[in-house]
């Protein structure tokens, strides 16, 4: 896929995709010198991260102003969101090298993302509109990660691949929620999860 091919898909304004431009070519220089992204993932990068990513933004709620991204690694999709339009974007990693990466690209195509280079679990509370995660953990982990930054209208747009029903299984144990899913438009066994009322079947530290 060409920067081209990709704006003509999503419809991103010439401002949006040069921001993503920037973006690209700072991975692949990286790349060189840091593990940030999967080798071989770089001779499709526009379709395998930034397509990837930016699938998820006309799911976002409505009026989205403030999301985390967990689990961030390279910065996707975090970074590609926050390209897109989202003002308040938290992008949460534990590698260092990775995050440092996350502050260049963030600096060089000018995107409005706070790094926080820790942790989750490590992370304040706080309330934000969307968390949004991409190969972090399964899902029940994935709920307990970010049940300390819903509120009541929260969403949660997490990218899954062929377990996805397994998953949904496990965290039916402990959750309860209310699941949509959708087709992913990178890869034909992925789906994009959107999970919103989202509540512990039992009590949770950081009950609402």
């Amino acid at each position: 896929m060409t920067p081209e091919a990709f704006a003509a898909e999503t419809g991103v304004s010439r401002e949006t995709l040069a921001r993503l431009e920037r973006l690209t070519e700072l991975l692949v220089k990286w790349q060189r010198a840091i593990n940030l992204v999967a080798a071989n993932t770089l001779q499709d990068v526009w379709r395998r991260h930034i397509l990837d990513s930016a699938q998820l933004y006309p799911l976002l709620p409505p009026g989205t102003r403030s999301l985390i991204d967990i689990g961030s690694g390279a910065g996707f999709p975090g970074l590609v969101l926050a390209a897109m339009g989202v003002g308040e974007v938290h992008s949460v990693e534990s590698d260092q090298r990775k995050c440092a990466f996350q502050r260049e690209a963030a600096r060089v195509a000018g995107l409005s993302v706070t790094i926080h280079a820790q942790r989750v679990e490590t992370l304040p509370k706080m309330q934000v509109d969307a968390i949004v995660s991409r190969a972090c953990a399964d899902l029940p982990q994935l709920l307990e990660y970010s049940f300390p930054f819903m509120a009541l209208s929260s969403h949660c747009l997490f990218l899954k691949g062929q377990q996805v029903e397994r998953e949904l299984t496990e965290a039916g144990k402990g959750w309860k929620m209310q699941t949509e899913r959708f087709p992913s438009r990178t890869d034909p066994t992925g789906t994009v999860l959107r999970l919103s009322h989202v509540e512990p079947l039992r009590p949770h530290r950081d009950e609402r």
